[in-house]
């Protein structure tokens, strides 16, 4: 599932669109600039919905920061503001997307799922491939050239945030945040646990490659040159 990022101070707004979207992710609601900003440079949300106007700081200036802070996290604005100016500064920001109030209940949901598919490199059958390895997010299978890989269900989780973020370097902050949750009674060190049983899960098919362990860093996943058109 989506993991989203809900910014609207409008809390009656907030849990209708919360009813909308539960059926597509885990929805984490705030309701003011400050914190957004906060969240977003967490860097564990797959897509952000975020109002303009909000106290402490603004939705623009929270796009602006997180965007200057290489954050790029897909953003579907959600406001009021109708104007065509208003609009392109949307994108101009940094936006991805730009649906204006009030809005219809199936164009949020399209619109988001969208946003995710084109982002996320999901097709329309909610798989996420990467070479000839495949994720089928629906049934939580995984699979590469049709051989079915067992896994189990966090090592599934680690390789679809893995493969979501292919070519960028993922803190083992931002996985235990992303998987366990920070309010996890569980320590960091669950992380390279289940990362060490992903890769033996992967290494009969020589994907666990595909994983590099950057010391002090975290973690980085990418195709090895040579395999990208295979």
């Amino acid at each position: 599932m989506l993991k989203i990022l809900l910014v609207e101070d409008d809390e009656i707004l907030s849990d209708s669109i919360l009813e909308i979207l539960s059926e597509i992710g885990e929805i984490v609601q705030i309701f003011d600039g400050e914190e957004a900003l906060y969240e977003g440079e967490r860097g564990i949300y797959d897509l952000i919905v975020l109002d303009l106007m909000l106290p402490s700081m603004s939705g623009e200036q929270v796009l602006t920061a997180l965007r200057k802070k290489n954050i790029y996290t897909p953003v579907l604005i959600l406001t009021a503001k109708d104007g065509l100016e208003d609009k392109v500064n949307g994108f101009k920001n940094g936006g991805d997307d730009y649906l204006t109030k009030p809005f219809h209940r199936e164009e949020l949901l399209l619109r988001v799922q969208a946003l995710a598919r084109r982002s996320l490199g999901m097709n329309d059958k909610n798989k996420l491939i990467v070479n000839e390895l495949c994720l089928d997010l629906d049934n939580r299978q995984a699979s590469f050239k049709g051989n079915e890989l067992t896994l189990q269900g966090k090592e599934f989780d680690l390789l679809h945030y893995l493969m979501q973020n292919q070519g960028r370097i993922i803190t083992k902050d931002q996985l235990f945040d992303r998987i366990w949750g920070f309010q996890s009674d569980t320590t960091l060190t669950v992380v390279e646990v289940y990362m060490s049983n992903l890769r033996k899960n992967l290494k009969p098919f020589s994907i666990d490659r595909w994983i590099k362990t950057l010391r002090n860093v975290g973690y980085l996943f990418e195709v090895p040159e040579g395999m990208e058109h295979e």
